[in-house]
């Protein structure tokens, strides 16, 4: 009994740490500047993301094109987004603090589409100009 005790906490001790791991690098690579042409095509105003610039931000991910095979998708952000968004507004009604914290995650959910989607934009660049350098 006290193996399988150990056993289910070393599992959530691990599935904890494994998300506050991926949390950590997604908070890293949304603090990466975003490019001014990534932002105007996804119709930011003023070159200030918010919650609200996701759909567009994933939609013009979807768009662009990936010459790398092991480029990844958005499906486990816009999931996270997703899960987010409802905490927000099922709680966010109850609770302030929980509602500005929804608000938080989801613009760091679009500020991480847009610099996938501006990395990706430099990686084709860089593609073609070494098909035209040949």
């Amino acid at each position: 009994m006290f193996a399988a005790m150990l056993l289910a906490i070393s599992i959530v001790a691990l599935g904890h740490f494994a998300f506050f791991y991926w949390r950590a690098i997604l908070s890293g690579v949304a603090a990466q500047p975003v490019s001014a042409r990534v932002l105007d095509s996804a119709g930011v105003a003023g070159g200030r993301l918010s919650a609200q610039h996701f759909p567009a931000l994933a939609e013009l991910h979807d768009l662009t094109a990936s010459l790398d095979p092991a480029a990844g998708s958005l499906n486990v952000v816009r999931s996270y987004y997703r899960v987010v968004r409802t905490l927000g507004t099922l709680f966010g009604k109850l609770s302030p603090g929980m509602a500005s914290w929804s608000e938080r995650e989801r613009t760091i959910c679009a500020r991480y589409a847009a610099v996938q989607v501006d990395r990706r934009l430099e990686a084709n660049l860089a593609f073609s100009a070494s098909l035209r350098s040949c």
